[in-house]
């Protein structure tokens, strides 16, 4: 610490390039979220978003603007909702790649997988839920 109680400038350098480099992480998992349904996306862009938030200007506002991320993130953190017909597509998505990876990707002896599948699904579900339906 410096004698005015501020950190050096070297580590506000730092903490912000970790930040950035983290909200970067989080919005490539995002994207990898948008084809992979047992990965989730809206976490990782929030996740992004607070990064950003606290780090860069800049990149806050650009995933914000952006016109894959920005509408969706706006109208998530304004509460707005999801709509009923993407909540089916995604509940759909979810379930059907959950039930191919335990029938066709893990072994029988796996079971304990299976399972953890199938309460990851049952999470997600809930969490889908209660999230307000857009009409």
């Amino acid at each position: 610490m410096e004698p005015n109680g501020a950190s050096p400038p070297a580590h506000g350098a730092l903490l912000r390039g970790v930040l950035v480099a983290a909200g970067s992480l989080a919005i490539g998992l995002g994207v990898l979220g948008l084809f992979l349904p047992v990965l989730p996306t809206t976490p990782f862009l929030l996740l992004a978003a607070a990064c950003y938030a606290r780090s860069s200007t800049r990149l806050h506002r650009w995933l914000y603007s952006n016109r894959v991320f920005g509408e969706y993130l706006r109208r998530y953190r304004a509460g707005e909702g999801i709509p009923l017909a993407s909540k089916a597509m995604i509940l759909a998505l979810l379930w059907g790649s959950l039930a191919a990876s335990a029938l066709y990707a893990l072994p029988a002896r796996l079971l304990w997988l299976k399972i953890l599948l199938g309460l990851v699904g049952v999470g997600v579900t809930v969490h889908i839920l209660r999230i307000k339906t857009r009409r």
